[in-house]
């Protein structure tokens, strides 16, 4: 036991100094900064950022397609309940669709498991917009959402330029990579191997701006939604997000 905890005190003290740089940067915006219970991870958490309260989260993976160590990132926003939208890598929607259709022709199951997250069922669930002005956008991202019209709006401006920007460097081709808008607040999820303080910085940016941009078409949706599937209603609410919690 003392071993134990020996070594849970010298990986601690370690990560302190490795992630100095990122708890300063942290702080100097106002949030707090603290190491998981087990020392291999951080959790920053901002509530009184723009657009809205901030979690980042470094650590061990909570997503199968996600080897390894992952960041993922949430952004309250208190959207309209029914804007759902989701841009993802496109090596990684293919993978995805993949698993989705083997789940489908599976035997042994008969239909998609509630477990299964948000990002494989609106696969199926959602139509693609394929209409991005950029070229380079239709290349690298799939883009999906509860209509086309929403799914566009949100991409075809400032996001859609960062987006594009992000793939030339912050987001190599293939590099997995999902941002989602859901239940009101904005989600980030990508591979990271290790937390960097430069690359965390313009990760929290591209959130910002997704963010903006879902705020600026929220108000398109009236009080009747926009009009989801019968499936759509059936899955949303039947399970909870595995989400940067």
């Amino acid at each position: 036991m003392v071993v134990k905890q020996v070594k849970h005190w010298l990986v601690t003290r370690a990560n302190a100094a490795r992630w100095r740089p990122i708890q300063d940067w942290a702080e100097a915006r106002g949030a707090a900064f603290n190491q998981t219970r087990d020392g291999q991870g951080f959790l920053i958490e901002q509530p009184k950022a723009q657009p809205g309260p901030l979690r980042i989260e470094w650590g061990v993976s909570q997503r199968s397609y996600l080897p390894g160590t992952e960041l993922r990132m949430r952004c309250e926003m208190g959207l309209h309940h029914d804007l759902q939208l989701m841009v993802l890598c496109r090596t990684l929607m293919e993978n995805l669709e993949r698993a989705v259709f083997e789940a489908y022709t599976d035997t042994l199951k008969t239909r998609i498991d509630t477990d299964t997250p948000e990002e494989m069922r609106w696969l199926v669930m959602f139509p693609k917009f394929n209409g991005a002005g950029s070229q380079l956008l239709r290349q690298r991202y799939g883009l999906v959402g509860v209509t086309k019209e929403l799914t566009g709006a949100w991409v075809e401006g400032e996001l859609g330029e960062a987006l594009v920007q992000a793939s030339q460097d912050l987001l190599p081709d293939g590099h997995p990579f999902v941002l989602m808008c859901m239940r009101g607040n904005l989600y980030l999820r990508t591979e990271m191997t290790e937390p960097d303080l430069s690359r965390l910085q313009a990760f929290v940016r591209l959130l910002e701006c997704a963010a903006r941009e879902a705020q600026r078409i929220s108000g398109r949706l009236s009080e009747a939604g926009a009009w989801p599937t019968t499936t759509s209603i059936a899955w949303t609410h039947s399970t909870r997000p595995g989400d940067a919690s």
